[in-house]
């Protein structure tokens, strides 16, 4: 059974994780990504991470996304082992520890990174 999240629009982030080898991967798949094996483990995240990458975006990709600029896209390097891409605070920095919550975007409800207090 798989757990709906973000993408589903339901307010959490989940990962998986695979039972032969113990790899963590983000992005439901049929299969472990580092192993082969079928069917791994989907786990809800906790939300908490530290800022990897950062870049802000000044010029809109399409008419949906201009109301939001300037926007930051961060990649973030989760508490439980997975790197993903998602939006945060304007002012995050490389390294800033960050707790995930949501918000929408062009329309689509997507996890948002601030700094943890």
């Amino acid at each position: 059974m798989s757990l709906a999240d973000w993408t589903k629009g339901e307010e959490a982030i989940t990962y998986q994780t695979c039972t032969a080898c113990g790899h963590v991967q983000y992005f439901h798949r049929a299969f472990c990504a580092a192993c082969g094996a079928a069917d791994p483990c989907e786990q809800r995240a906790s939300g908490k991470g530290r800022v990897y990458a950062t870049s802000l975006v000044c010029r809109a990709a399409t008419p949906e996304t201009r109301a939001h600029v300037p926007y930051n896209i961060l990649l973030v390097d989760c508490a439980e082992g997975f790197r993903m891409m998602a939006h945060g605070e304007n002012d995050l920095a490389i390294g800033d520890e960050v707790v995930a919550s949501f918000k929408p975007f062009a329309g689509k409800l997507v996890p948002f990174f601030a700094k943890q207090k």
